[in-house]
């Protein structure tokens, strides 16, 4: 989930700083619980950001010089943005202009973006925790509509348990799953 973002005319540790100290607090992040793994530009390598890391207890993590995929996380989220049909062509006119673009993309990412990694729930279901009663209701409805229908089921329903630790491209198992086209849970069972 996109927690913290800001858009600014020009980079700064003082600005970087602010917005850690934001996040922080709204998300009540204790000392020692979190990594910041950013790249190793000026900001985030300035005194100003690591003495505000070291007063909130977060852990700096940079990325290797010249790598430029050491967060593949961050990666994955570029890509997804990139490829959106309202992704920007031009430069911004003004800076509320960025702002306001940047707003409705984490609007959409974070509530109506569902990842295929979480078994399709959005980024805000998961980080508040509402995913559990998500699957829940969706593994009963595959359930009630596999009862109602057996001849189009083939072997079990799709697995709708909770995934607990979420990896960039898992080695697969089982390349060859037979699971079903997704029921979506709008659709009532035949």
């Amino acid at each position: 989930m996109i927690v913290g973002w800001q858009v600014y005319a020009e980079e700064s540790a003082a600005q970087a700083s602010e917005v850690l100290k934001d996040l922080c607090a709204r998300e009540a992040i204790q000392p020692n619980q979190v990594i910041l793994h950013s790249d190793n530009g000026g900001p985030m390598k300035g005194a100003t950001m690591l003495a505000t890391l070291q007063a909130l207890g977060v852990m700096p993590s940079l990325s290797r010089p010249s790598v430029s995929n050491d967060n593949p996380y961050s990666e994955s989220l570029f890509k997804t943005l990139r490829y959106r049909p309202a992704y920007p062509l031009k430069p911004f006119d003004t800076l509320c202009a960025a702002r306001n673009w940047v707003t409705e993309l984490a609007r959409w990412y974070n509530h109506e973006h569902r990842h295929s990694a979480i078994r399709f729930v959005t980024p805000a279901q998961r980080h508040n925790n509402l995913d559990q009663g998500i699957l829940d209701r969706r593994a009963a409805l595959y359930e009630s509509a596999r009862q109602n229908n057996p001849l189009r089921w083939e072997g079990q329903i799709r697995n709708w348990q909770r995934v607990h630790v979420v990896h960039l491209n898992p080695d697969r198992a089982d390349k060859t799953s037979t699971v079903p086209p997704p029921f979506h849970e709008d659709l009532k069972a035949a």
